[in-house]
């Protein structure tokens, strides 16, 4: 009798224990990450409170420390703002004595040039003045605003704009009175302003004989005489030049000014050496001397054409035998 084979079984106990313990394990693990899990978001939100208590507990230190930190910004932008009200106040002072300064330099500029031009004029006196001064015979002033007593013609180029007028009127017609002074006797006088315009039409092209009436007229015209002026003396000196150059004639013109509003300062030296030859002895036949009037200090701040003018007459000055002399002070209205 055959022995019957015994049939394999797919799915055997074991195989069955297996997967059993499988699907236990992993009810197990969900059951225990559904009980763990309120705890540990319980744990977060204790440690967010205890950080939160520890930030408000920290905070009016924080306060404390910002107030002291804005007290301290606060005294040190007191202590800016005192330096800059300091600084601000010795900027006055510190201007006046640069200029101070700047008026040592230019007054001992003008003496020397003074003392030269006074050496030239004693040596080159003409019969005529020497026998008008007296042999030996020195007035007792030599200068006007340092600039020396040399001609027997003089011709002023007075400039009559408002400034001078409004600031400077006074102290023009001192200067001019002082200059007159200074010549007992010449042989003929002009009175033109910075436009070339004559004080005394009757006498346009010509000189004013000088008479002590003739004098005393042009001061009195002086108060009230104040024809047109661009505050530019160069077309009086130019029409000047032009009018009254000669070579047997010692001749001098006077510019009384304050500013020039012109647009070339070599243009000007330019046309001035073309009109003015010089004679035989290399020297220009009109001698130009300058007198700048101070205005530009009465009023706010200084101007361009304030140092345009400066620059310009002692050029124009160095060029034609001549002294450029600022004045420093305006006689008070």
């Amino acid at each position: 009798m055959k022995r019957r084979r015994r049939e394999t079984e797919t799915f055997g106990l074991s195989f069955l224990d297996a997967i059993s313990c499988g699907f236990g394990a992993i009810v197990l693990l969900l059951v225990l990450t559904k009980i763990a899990e309120p705890t540990k978001q319980k744990d977060e939100g204790i440690g967010l409170q205890a950080m939160a208590e520890k930030l408000a507990a920290e905070l009016p230190e924080l306060d404390g420390k910002l107030d002291s930190l804005e007290q301290k910004l606060a005294e040190k932008g007191k202590r800016l703002a005192e330096a800059e009200q300091e600084l601000a106040s010795m900027r006055p002072e510190a201007r006046a004595l640069e200029a101070e300064r700047a008026d040592a330099q230019l007054e001992a500029e003008a003496a020397a040039a003074i003392e030269n031009r006074l050496a030239i004029a004693r040596q080159e006196l003409t019969e005529e003045m020497k026998r008008l001064y007296g042999s030996g015979v020195r007035p007792q002033n030599q200068s006007v605003g340092g600039i020396p007593v040399d001609s027997e013609y003089i011709i002023f180029v007075i400039d009559t704009s408002g400034s001078m007028h409004g600031y400077a009127w006074p102290t023009v017609i001192k200067k001019l009175t002082e200059t007159l002074d200074l010549y007992p006797k010449v042989k003929g006088l002009q009175i033109m302003n910075d436009m070339g315009d004559y004080m005394f039409s009757q006498y346009a092209g010509d000189w004013i004989p000088d008479t002590p009436g003739r004098r005393k007229a042009i001061i009195s015209r002086m108060a009230s005489w104040q024809p047109f002026s661009n505050s530019s003396p160069v077309e009086g000196i130019t029409r000047a030049i032009r009018a009254f150059y000669s070579d047997d004639k010692k001749i001098s013109i006077y510019v009384f000014g304050d500013e020039f509003t012109g647009n070339s300062i070599q243009a000007v030296l330019d046309t001035v050496e073309r009109i003015n030859p010089r004679g035989a002895d290399g020297k220009p036949l009109v001698r130009i001397h300058a007198v700048g009037f101070p205005v530009q200090f009465t009023r706010s701040g200084i101007r361009p054409t304030g140092v345009q003018f400066s620059m310009l007459m002692r050029a124009l000055c160095q060029r034609n035998g001549g002294t450029f002399v600022g004045l420093q002070t305006l006689e008070p209205r």
